[in-house]
This record gives structure tokens, C-alpha cells and sequence, in this order.
């Protein structure tokens, strides 16, 4: 038996006889949605792009940054998996953010190949300058949405996520607590 509970805008949610839900939505609704997350990631990098265009940086600089905070000493092939870019364009915005002064580039102890990734004071102050201005933006956007808004928006986020992008996110969760 499924019973039917209609929702926003045509979409509909079915209860199956087990109790699982299942959510319909129309390819209207789902581009609705693309569109939405698309706008919602302009504004997301709006804030950290004004502040990374007057150094010159962008967006894969800020990217170094953010996961290099979120790991200190994470080696370069780590950032490598987790940012999924070519060796050519991350050594390309490492010798720069290293250049600058905001990036520290140590030999591994164990592995001399290895290279750990740490932030400067510096590096560590620009990517909170960065990190504050999202920040500031999710927190204004939970503020609005609610606590059951946010938990559905994480679930959806992590369900989007390909199997190995959410080993790896998890890996980093995990580094956190």
C-alpha cells in the first residue's frame, strides 16, 4: 500500500507500506534545484573572491588554503585526491602561496619524498579572513532555514557526494574531533 503526501510545488512523497518515503520530483523541480545550488554557490564565493581578487589569488587558491587549515601537515599528494586537480595546476598554486609567505612546505620525517603542507601566521590569517566571510553567509542562511533545513540540506549534500569524495570527506571530518 503507498499512501500519497503531497509537498511543495507538485512534488509528492509516497509512504510505502514498510514506511519508507519516497520523493517525486518533476525535472522542472530538479533544474529548479541545479539553479538554485548554482546561484547559491556564487554568493557562497562571492565574499572570499572580492578579497582573493585584490591579491591576486582565486578560487584554487582559496581551495589550498581552507583544506591545508583543515589538515595541518597534510601532504601534497592528500591535497591532491581531496581538491581532484592535476599536479601541474596544484604546484602552480602552492610555489605561490609558499612564495608569498602564507604556505610552509616541509620534508617529511619518515618519507624524505613527502612534502607536508602547513599554513604560516599569515596563511592562517588570510584563509580566517576567507573562512569568516562563508561562515558569516551559512550562518545568516541556517539562521533563516532552521535546524530541520539544515540536517535535510547536509544529508542531500552527502548524498551528491561520490563514494570516495565521501570517504574523504569523512576522513577530514574525523581529523576534527
Amino acid at each position: 500500500m503507498v499512501e500519497a503526501q503531497h509537498m511543495h510545488e507538485g512534488s509528492e512523497a509516497r509512504r510505502t507500506g514498510s514506511g519508507e518515503t519516497l520523493l517525486y520530483l518533476t525535472d522542472e523541480q530538479l533544474r529548479q534545484g541545479a539553479e538554485a545550488m548554482f546561484f547559491a554557490y556564487r554568493g557562497f564565493t562571492a565574499d572570499p573572491d572580492r578579497i582573493l581578487a585584490g591579491l591576486s589569488y582565486g578560487r584554487a587558491h582559496h581551495r589550498a588554503l581552507h583544506f591545508i587549515h583543515a589538515a595541518p601537515g597534510t601532504t601534497v599528494n592528500n591535497l591532491l585526491n581531496i581538491l581532484g586537480v592535476t599536479k601541474q595546476s596544484l604546484n602552480r598554486v602552492l610555489r605561490t602561496l609558499i612564495e608569498d609567505g602564507l604556505v610552509e612546505s616541509r620534508v617529511g620525517r619518515v618519507d624524505k619524498r613527502e612534502r607536508h603542507l602547513f599554513l604560516t601566521d599569515a596563511g592562517g590569517t588570510l584563509e580566517r579572513e576567507l573562512s569568516d566571510a562563508q561562515r558569516a553567509r551559512m550562518r545568516s542562511a541556517y539562521k533563516q532555514a532552521g535546524p530541520e533545513a539544515v540536517a535535510g540540506f547536509r544529508r542531500v549534500l552527502e548524498a551528491m557526494m561520490d563514494p570516495e569524495m565521501q570517504r574523504q570527506y569523512r576522513r577530514l571530518m574525523e581529523g576534527r574531533g
